[in-house]
């Protein structure tokens, strides 16, 4: 297998890296510098879940299973791209969004729900994001997967004053499945193919209940014949 591309499928982490409501910001501040120290080193501060990362089952149930205590397996895998463009704002990705790639479901891939709200990244929008519904999540379990991501910030619905969301259904469904949550995708329009392995190895914090992580698309060979709708 030969891989012909990488795609960066990761926001940048920054001190205006875009964060839960309540959540730890990101802050880089300067421990030792060239000048003063001969080499340069930063202090970094910021949460489990910050920028692009990965839920662990611990996240919403404290009798599951730790960022590092979860097999390497459940962060990489076969890709399975979800088309929920039409979503809308806090629109719900149901099963007619899943309808197209069924067939393609098992134990192993890596489900993505492209929303294309990463587009909203960095502004009071995108809290206002498509979200998984409860019907579609158990589906998606029912067909074995255990990893599912989102180019949002929020697998669920964000809660908001008007409108204070349904308790984190997916969350807890996953989290009760031992499986994964990936949040803030971006860029994943970007992959062409249809058959990518998808990369999102999280930093080994111990007992955590996430990490950030770099995550990537993997374009190989193999895939080439099996490119997806460019739009």
């Amino acid at each position: 297998m030969k891989i012909d591309r990488v795609v960066d499928l990761s926001v940048p982490l920054t001190a205006e890296t875009q964060v839960y409501p309540g959540d730890p910001t990101v802050a880089f501040t300067p421990h030792s510098t060239i000048a003063a120290d001969g080499f340069n080193l930063l202090g970094v501060t910021m949460g489990s879940q910050s920028g692009t990362h990965v839920d662990a089952p611990y996240h919403f149930d404290d009798a599951t299973l730790r960022i590092d205590q979860l097999p390497l397996e459940r962060f990489v895998g076969r890709g399975v791209i979800v088309d929920a463009r039409d979503a809308g704002a806090r629109g719900r990705i149901t099963t007619a969004h899943l309808a197209p790639v069924l067939p393609r479901l098992e134990p192993g891939v890596i489900v993505l729900l492209h929303t294309g709200w990463s587009a909203h990244y960095g502004t009071p929008r995108y809290f206002d994001h498509p979200f998984l519904d409860r019907e579609a999540c158990a589906r998606l379990l029912e067909h074995g997967v255990r990893t599912v991501g989102i180019d949002a910030i929020n697998l669920d619905e964000t809660p908001d004053d008007e409108h204070p969301g349904e308790g984190f259904p997916c969350h807890h469904l996953i989290a009760e499945a031992d499986g994964v949550i990936i949040e803030n995708l971006t860029n994943l329009a970007g992959i062409r193919s249809a058959a990518p392995v998808i990369s999102v190895l999280p930093l080994a914090f111990v007992g955590a209940d996430g990490a950030p992580v770099r995550a990537v698309a993997l374009e190989t060979d193999e895939a080439a014949d099996a490119e997806l709708d460019p739009r």
